[in-house]
């Protein structure tokens, strides 16, 4: 074999950060090392894997069509050294979720999964739609919980659960009052909605189609205790998951408002890359999620 893991490890690292110095930092190499051993890998095989763009270092045509393969190829011989060590040992399993789904299903996920594998290591990162499917697309995390539909050649999108949004105000808000709202009620409100790029405003917008472009937003917030918070002080309507409402709902302190001629049913979704290696980890981590009643 002409190549080494390390040199593998090394090209995925600077494909990563697309950099040296910080490719270094992550594998605790010198700057030289890293340099040396791409600088190895390129020439044995007479290969050009980056192209410098400025300070920065981008993966070629042939970098980029090697990249999955040699990920593959690194997580099956760590899998493999973990099973020489101990044939039950999961090892690290990195997971990214949407905020609404961290905020509330995440962690009873991550308990359950620990509960029935002491020995695993799970991290948990929360972002957007666009951000987790960023990182899982750039191989930094191994398994993606999303709330927002994709459309990416390079990744899975699979069905995990049924969820939906509910238009919610203040209980002393004039729509707590209203039996159902329609679509004039909805054009005279002030919406307080997430970003653009999540998951939630993604099914927000396809709900009300049609009446987008005459709503008046006057907030747009990333986390969702922020935006209860601020419907709850009365600042406007909002429309966020079920899931997140939960409490407030049964407590009586956050009116859920219908709007039955509105469709707000959506999917979460798992996210992974097509050509990333499924171990046994992520296998499992996959089962624990369809199997849980939360």
């Amino acid at each position: 074999m002409r190549y080494t893991l390390r040199q593998l490890e090394v090209f995925l690292a600077v494909a990563r950060n697309e950099s040296v110095s910080r490719a270094s930092e992550a594998l605790h190499m010198s700057q030289s090392a890293v340099s040396g051993s791409l600088a190895e890998l390129e020439r044995q095989f007479d290969v050009k894997l980056f192209d410098r763009v400025g300070k920065r270092l981008q993966l070629s045509e042939r970098g980029r069509a090697l990249r999955a393969r040699a990920q593959a190829v690194l997580d099956h011989a760590r899998e493999l050294e973990r099973g020489l060590e101990d044939p039950g040992e999961l090892g690290r399993l990195r997971i990214g979720a949407t905020l609404t789904i961290g905020d509330h299903l995440a962690v009873p996920l991550i308990a359950r999964f620990t509960r029935a594998h002491p020995g695993a290591q799970v991290t948990l990162a929360i972002a957007n739609t666009e951000e987790i499917a960023r990182r899982v697309a750039n191989f930094e995390i191994d398994v993606g919980l999303i709330e927002g539909e994709l459309q990416d050649s390079d990744l899975d999108v699979t069905p995990w659960r049924d969820d939906e949004l509910v238009v919610f105000c203040a209980p002393e808000h004039p729509f707590a009052r209203k039996r159902t709202l329609s679509d004039d009620d909805l054009r005279r409100a002030d919406w307080i909605t997430r970003e653009p790029g999540s998951g939630t405003r993604q099914t927000f917008e396809r709900a009300l189609y049609g009446l987008v472009p005459e709503l008046r937003i006057v907030l747009e917030l990333q986390h969702t205790e922020a935006l209860k918070a601020a419907v709850s002080a009365g600042l406007g309507v909002g429309c966020i998951s079920r899931i997140a409402l939960r409490q407030e709902l049964e407590r009586r302190s956050l009116k859920a408002c219908r709007v039955p001629h509105r469709d707000f049913r959506r999917r979460f979704f798992f996210v992974l890359h097509k050509q990333k290696y499924r171990s046994a980890g992520i296998e499992r981590w996959l089962e624990n999620c369809r199997a849980a009643e939360i």
